[in-house]
Parts: structure tokens; sequence; C-alpha cells
């Protein structure tokens, strides 16, 4: 009988990986909360009908990509493809919109969207993001920009930033106006002449080289803005100039989802091969409205995890971690107190088998410890440990108690 594999584009986290993960996730938390962010788990099982009112039927997200099904009481259901929708959804749910205020919520947790793997590229993928709710100010854009720098500067994760402002609903209709009669004039792939109808921003996303060389010439957002959104965009490089965020203007990014308004934005890194984008997000200020809420500004970014993980450069720690041994049957129920005792503040590990002390010794240097402590017979009966410091060398016997 053959074995069972994990499936094609989903993949176990385990060792350096579950280290890395769990230190990512952690440290991007500890950031957010200091932001004023707090914590929300939203359901991975969702209406299937949420990402295709938010996320838009013309994304190859809703159109190719998602993992939709009909389950036993006959609803139309998917695994979510991302997180702001199911975060918009849980907003409108609870009334949060009707209240007023500014809600700020961090998650994290996996995604799933079928497409083809490749490197930091999987089927099954985890991110980490922020959504914040009720701020219409540019200065908002500007403090979650900021806060994806300090996340990313943290781990010593180069990057460059784009920008670019996708405009609103009073310059954006007359915008694509403009760009369809433009891209009705162009040789484009089958992918892009059916966005012309369905939305024909998602045109400039496309990732087919010969249409990248027919865009060239497009005409862009960023010269057709209105007032209010010509004013909001120069203030947010103003803003990111001030505090010394480098960033180039990209007017051909317009993001995979179609609930973008204003502010769009992507962190890219060179490191990673051809998906070269590792956070992203923007301004969707009318979402929560499509979503049946009312109005109310948003903004918020995405991180994919999987993509950063061999990018990451762990802060140097003195931590110890102590590994403790029993070299006699006698000595197990001394060293499992001792274990119990040491971990209300160190890491500790054992191994609960009588072994001799190089047996011993060899567990505690593969499992990455620092200190080694064993009992015996000898220490059993004068009361002591034996302790080595596998920095130093250095290694003696002290008393249990005092131990």
């Amino acid at each position: 009988m053959a074995n069972i594999q994990s499936l094609r584009g989903m993949k176990d986290i385990i060792d350096n990986d579950s280290e890395l993960f769990t230190y990512f996730v952690e440290n991007c938390s500890n950031i957010a909360k200091k932001y004023g962010y707090g914590y929300i788990e939203t359901p991975i099982l969702e209406e299937t009908a949420l990402f295709k009112r938010s996320v838009g039927e013309s994304s190859d997200i809703v159109s190719k990509e998602m993992y939709n099904f009909t389950d036993k009481g006959d609803h139309e259901v998917c695994l979510r493809p991302e997180g702001t929708a199911g975060v918009v959804r849980w907003f409108v749910q609870n009334k949060k919109d009707k209240a007023g205020g500014q809600h700020r919520v961090f998650y994290h947790g996996p995604m799933f969207r079928y497409e083809r793997p490749q490197k930091g590229r999987l089927r099954e993928f985890h991110q980490f993001g922020c959504e914040s709710f009720g701020e219409p100010s540019v200065y908002e854009d500007a403090t979650i920009i900021l806060m994806i720098s300090e996340m990313l500067n943290f781990f010593k994760i180069g990057f460059k930033l784009q920008l670019n402002s996708l405009g609103d609903q009073n310059c954006m209709p007359q915008y694509k106006e403009n760009l369809v009669e433009h891209l009705n004039t162009l040789t484009l792939c089958e992918d892009c002449n059916r966005r012309i109808e369905s939305n024909p921003i998602r045109v400039l996303d496309c990732k087919n080289e010969s249409c990248q060389n027919e865009l060239k010439n497009a005409p862009k957002i960023t010269d057709s803005l209105c007032e209010s959104c010509d004013t909001d965009f120069t203030k947010l490089k103003e803003i990111l100039d001030t505090n010394g965020i480098e960033y180039e203007v990209d007017s051909n990014l317009v993001r995979g989802l179609d609930y973008y308004t204003k502010t769009a934005f992507e962190f890219v890194s060179n490191n990673i091969g051809a998906q070269s984008a590792i956070a992203g997000g923007g301004r969707y200020d009318r979402l929560v409205e499509f979503l049946g809420g009312k109005p109310t500004p948003g903004v918020g970014f995405a991180i994919g995890i999987e993509r950063l993980l061999e990018l990451i450069v762990k802060n140097e720690t003195n931590e110890k971690i102590l590994y403790i041994g029993a070299m006699s049957q006698n000595a197990i129920d001394t060293v499992f107190c001792a274990v119990n005792t040491k971990r209300k503040t160190t890491k500790v590990l054992t191994d609960y088998k009588v072994r001799g002390f190089s047996k011993h010794l060899n567990n505690a240097q593969k499992q990455g410890a620092t200190l080694v402590a064993l009992i015996g017979e000898d220490e059993m009966e004068h009361g002591t440990i034996w302790v080595k410091d596998l920095e130093t060398k250095e290694e003696n016997k002290i008393s249990i108690e005092d131990f």
C-alpha cells in the first residue's frame, strides 16, 4: 500500500522553519500591539459570496484560484483565499460600523489558493495582517507603512517600497473610460481582453511580458487624480520622506484585489526569486459598504510568511537551554521534580530514559542545549547534581537545593 503524501502545494512546517515561523508571528504581534492593534481570529471557511463581493469576480483569486464547494447543507462555501474580507465581514456582522470610532485588529493564519506551486508561493500559505477601520486620514496609511517597515527591519529583511494611488469614486470612473479607450487599440492576451469588460485597471497588473510592452504608454491614474486624492497622495509621500522611508511610484501597481481605493503599496525583495512581493496592502474605503455595512474608511496589509522564512535573521539572545537527564533508575523522580522546577524560569529539555553519561551529553548537544545537568547514583547518595556549561566548558557538582 502506497504511503499517503501531503497534497501538492501544501507542506508541513517543522524544525528550523517552525522556529522561525513562531519567532516571526510573535514579534510581528508585539509590534502590532504597540500600534494599538488587538488580535482577531476569523473562520477558515466562509461563504463563497463574501469573496465574490469583496475581492471581485474579475480577480484571478475568485475566477481561478478559490477552493470552493457546496457543503452538506447545500451552502456555497470556500476556504479563505485572503484575510481582509473575513475581518470586514466580522466588522459588519457585529455592527462595529454603526458603533463608530476606530477599530484596529491583527490576524495570522492559513489562506488557500489553487495555483501553480513555486518558490515562495504555495496552495496553503500563511499571512500576518492588520486592518484599521474608521480613520480616513492619510496619516493612517503612512502609519501602516511605517509599521511594516519596522517589522521587516526587525528581522533584518531588505526591501523596496512601491507606491501608487488608485483614486476614488470621483476620479476613477473617468480614468477607466480613458483607459478602456486606449486598451481597445492594443493587442493583449485573452485574460486582459476579458478584464477590459469586467475591471479594466486589472489589465495593468498583467504579468505577461508582451502585454507589459503594450501597456508602456497606457494612461496613468496618477495623472488623473481628483484634488482630494492628489492632495492625500502628495501628503503620503511627504510623510514617508520625512520619516526616511524610500519608495518609488509605480503607476501600474493596482494589487490583485478589486476593493482598493486611493493608496496601494507593495514591499518587494530581490532575494526570493520572481515572486518578489513580500507584503502589500492599501486603503479600501468602500469595502465595508460593499458588504452591507455603513460606509467606513479602512486600510490594511498582509505579509506572506512562507516567503520570508529564509530571509529572517534572528536577533541574538543569551537564552540558556537546559538539558536534565537521569543516569540511574533511582534518579528519575528527582530529575522529574528538577525539570518542573526549572521550567518556571528556563527552557528545559529532558529524556526520561536512563542513559549513560556520554549518551546524555550527545543528546543534549544534538538538541541545542547550552547547559546539561545529570543525576546518577553518586549524585543521589550525596544530594547533588552534575552541571556543565557547554559554551564555556565549565563543570561542577552542586547541591540539588542550590540548583
